[in-house]
């Protein structure tokens, strides 16, 4: 709440140098921010009394935002890659797919390994597991399994994660 938007009786004055100027009623306190040439903002409105404060209510804001914005720069957003193999996959295929997930997860991303199964390969799902496993072995020195494998439909997946 700002300026006339204040409807308390009485309220914490605080400057717009940050020293308190003790307890007073609203209008006084809006009468002595006009004076100054800025805005009254009411700063912990749940304080007994509210506690309000003669900044310049544009620049406040502009501040805030920026501040916002910085914190949204340093943020790392963890994205899901997602590698697919089949079950009669080669070992060389196999190692390319390895070095994918290895070049994903050093890069700070989650990688989904999907495993699926068309047509004949329904029938022997359960045998197909070690492919999956053996991913998850070679990749055993910089990831750890974050959902072991689990079958979803005609596919079989798993969550990798980079080591911490």
């Amino acid at each position: 709440m700002i300026n006339e938007q204040i409807r308390d009786k009485e309220v914490r004055l605080i400057g717009s140098d940050g020293e308190q100027l003790g307890i007073m009623s609203a209008k006084e306190a809006m009468f002595k921010a006009q004076e100054a040439g800025l805005d009254l903002v009411k700063i912990a409105p749940q304080a007994k009394p509210p506690v309000c404060k003669i900044i310049d209510y544009g620049k406040y804001r502009y501040e805030l935002a920026r501040k916002e914005k910085e914190a949204k720069k340093k943020q790392k957003t963890i994205d899901v890659k997602e590698v697919r193999l089949s079950p009669n996959i080669d070992t060389n295929d196999l190692n390319t797919k390895v070095n994918a997930a290895r070049k994903f997860l050093s890069k700070g991303d989650r990688v989904k390994v999907t495993l699926r199964f068309r047509g004949r390969e329904m029938a022997h799902m359960a045998s197909s597991r070690h492919v999956l496993d053996d991913f998850a072995k070679q990749l055993a020195d910089v990831a750890t399994v974050e959902k072991a494998p689990k079958v979803e439909g005609r596919s079989m997946t798993m969550f990798l994660t980079e080591k911490r």
